[in-house]
């Protein structure tokens, strides 16, 4: 056998093992256990799906190598040659590395979508209803969203917040409160996806509540005020040291507020996959009637959760932002 019938006899081998691996991979991909599905169903990929409807209608948008590509959708993402799907992530045709950056809508974001949706759709028939009822009592969906109302007026915001602050920043924790509301009930529906137990979301919710923290604080008070808080109350010698400390807690509360409710989210849902999943463990149905008990009494203890969870978020952000407004005055009176 001459040396370039041996070269051709190696290159065949190599392509039938690299083959034969591919081969392998793609069936213990398609032989994904249930409960690995459901997971991969129910978490972030660029497909739009609930419960059974699976569409591929989200577009796709990558910034590689210096340039953005779009696409209308996966498939024709696929279908471009550029980009593969693989392990439900996007990767490069030719090295099978990820984009530079991944800018895609997402199955999570067109949640968030549906959720401002409703409520734009909501809170204008509202309005619509409060105008026709002029001086008469509110009555059904008008009385049950004016009680929202007063409560985050009277319970949240006026409470925590003093002065014309409170009037202006009404409207923010009303829509804070809505959003994270109404993205954990439809979580909660069978089939649907909780935006909030995601962390890019709740990160967007807490860095929103520390632009608007920080911006009423030097509206009310004044750059000057804003910065002499940065000592604590403190003699100026010891600004090396509270300096840090100060500016460190200005990042501690947007953090905290995003793990917890996060943590939260993902916590009810994992304790109803753990219980569900033990049904493909014993394969029994004599354990199907206790699962499922305990399943219902977590669904129905998450959705007090769902409720809890946006009032905590939108409480803590009111609290921070009365403190940050009440910490600035009193600093910005000493300095007068």
């Amino acid at each position: 056998m001459s040396a370039t019938e041996n070269t051709e006899h190696l290159e065949e081998e190599m392509n039938s093992e690299v083959e034969s691996t591919h081969g392998t991979e793609e069936t213990a991909h398609k032989e994904e256990s249930p409960v690995t599905q459901i997971l991969n169903d129910l978490g972030d990929h660029e497909e739009f799906s609930f419960g059974p409807l699976h569409a591929d209608i989200l577009p796709v948008i990558l910034y590689d190598e210096g340039q953005f590509h779009f696409y209308g959708s996966r498939s024709s993402m696929e279908a471009s040659g550029d980009y593969i799907m693989e392990h439900h992530h996007i990767v490069r045709a030719t090295d099978h590395k990820s984009p530079d950056m991944n800018l895609s809508i997402t199955n999570m974001v067109a949640f968030q979508w549906m959720a401002m949706i409703l409520l734009v759709i909501l809170f204008f028939t509202v309005s619509k209803k409060a105008k026709k009822s002029g001086d008469k009592a509110p009555s059904g969906i008008h009385n049950f969203f004016e009680s929202i109302i007063v409560f985050v007026r009277d319970d949240i915001v006026q409470p925590n917040i003093a002065g014309n602050a409170s009037v202006r920043l009404l409207p923010y924790f009303l829509a804070l409160f809505m959003f994270i509301l109404v993205l954990n009930l439809i979580g909660l529906l069978p089939g649907g996806h909780t935006a909030t137990g995601t962390i890019g979301v709740t990160a967007a919710l807490a860095i929103t509540a520390f632009l608007v923290i920080n911006y009423t604080a030097i509206r009310e008070s004044g750059i000057g005020a804003w910065f002499h808080h940065l000592l604590g109350g403190a003699p100026w010698w010891l600004a090396p040291l509270m300096i840090p400390i100060e500016i460190a807690s200005m990042f501690i509360k947007p953090f905290s507020l995003t793990i917890r409710l996060f943590a939260n989210m993902v916590a009810g849902h994992t304790v109803l996959f753990s219980l569900m999943g033990l049904l493909f463990v014993f394969q029994s149905f004599f354990v199907a009637p206790a699962i499922v008990g305990f399943a219902t009494f977590i669904n129905l203890l998450e959705l007090l959760v769902a409720f809890l969870q946006a009032y905590i978020f939108t409480m803590l952000t009111a609290i921070f932002v009365g403190l940050a407004i009440g910490e600035h005055s009193h600093d910005h009176e000493h300095a007068h």
